[in-house]
């Protein structure tokens, strides 16, 4: 098959073997699989795997690895002891872990695991959810993605009495404010160094942008929070400002210090950026302030169930957050392109084109 190859920290397209199901496992042609930043981490930071001992994610430079975890597929073949109750040519997606023999892997981050940015891969049958959706495949393989702030935003139950604040428009965070605001949670304050970012922001259902290169979200964070001008900011803090519940989508060393700091006593932060070669914070800080940081850990088969399902009856529109799509020739310029902030926050893989 013909496939975007990870070797020795460079991708390049080229002709490999075909990967061969194993017991429990379906052979499927990839449709779509979107570019993500953890992809990015993955290549760019070997050495953050070295203290993970979980055995589910491998970079060994020294041999081929496809990436690509976020990804629609067709099925073409199954594997031996598999139910084969999903029929040949059914659009599928699913969380992307396999069961091998070895134990669960991530799907695109080991050798024996191949993702989505090649022609096919394997799935495990009993993780596999049917595409049940006319949309186009480049939309539904966003669901991914959307399950991670959809996770992190039900979790959160944040309360009538609580403000959030979104820093980092990417597709976590993009996605993290679509699913606040289908819980009905409100106003929603979105933090964004870029414009274009900002703007998706708002198309998600963003309520209030914050370019903090002009005004500390913090300081934003409290206008929305007091509905108060300056003069009457001291009789609303007596009485008790509203909850700060604040996610952290950036995964840049600094921003979540940077929360610590910055925000109100209290805060609830959850943090789904996690800088690859980690992150110093001022516990003592938080420790006085009362801050309760909640990392994120990836998304409940439940929840990604649940947006799965939302994206693909339509009901969770994903349009904002798609930009072009390209075959695999041009993965490697689009996994450049995706550094990007001034991009869009999915750029799609099409290995059929």
């Amino acid at each position: 098959m013909r496939a975007a190859v990870l070797r020795n920290g460079v991708v390049e397209t080229r002709t490999i073997a075909d990967p061969t199901p194993g017991p429990g496992q379906l052979l499927v042609r990839s449709l779509a699989c979107g570019i993500c930043a953890s992809d990015l981490h993955f290549m760019d930071h070997p050495e953050a795997g070295a203290d993970d001992d979980s055995g589910m994610s491998t970079y060994d430079t020294d041999v081929d690895i496809v990436m690509g975890h976020e990804y629609v597929a067709e099925v073409v073949d199954h594997g031996p002891r598999t139910e084969r109750r999903i029929p040949v040519g059914t659009r599928v997606s699913s969380l992307p872990i396999l069961f091998t023999a070895t134990g669960v892997k991530i799907i695109g981050q080991n050798p024996e695991t191949p993702g989505g940015f090649g022609e096919y891969f394997l799935l495990s049958e009993p993780m596999a959810r049917v595409v049940r959706s006319e949309l186009p495949a480049e939309l539904v393989s966003v669901a991914d993605a959307i399950s991670v702030g959809w996770s992190a935003a039900t979790r959160a139950q944040v309360t009538p009495r609580e403000v959030p604040m979104v820093i980092g428009c990417g597709a976590i965070g993009l996605s993290t404010i679509g699913t606040l605001k289908r819980l009905g949670v409100g106003p929603v304050v979105a933090v964004d160094f870029n414009a274009a970012r900002r703007e998706t922001a708002r198309a998600m259902g963003a309520d209030v942008l914050v370019d903090p290169a002009e005004v500390s979200p913090y300081a934003a964070w409290r206008d929305v929070a007091t509905g108060s001008p300056d003069g009457a900011r001291d009789l609303v803090a007596a009485a008790g400002l509203p909850g700060s519940v604040v996610f952290e989508c950036v995964g840049l060393p600094g921003v979540l210090d940077g929360v610590i700091m910055g925000a109100e006593r209290g805060t609830r932060v959850f943090s789904m950026g996690g800088p690859p070669a980690g992150e110093h914070l001022h516990t003592l800080t938080a420790k006085r302030k009362g801050i309760n940081i909640q990392f994120g850990g990836g998304p409940s088969p439940e929840h990604w169930d649940q947006a799965f399902e939302a994206v693909c009856d339509g009901s969770y529109d994903v349009t904002p957050m798609v930009g072009h799509s390209v075959g695999l020739d041009e993965v490697p310029a689009a996994l450049d392109d995706a550094r990007d902030a001034d991009g869009p926050a999915r750029i799609i893989v099409v290995p059929t084109r």
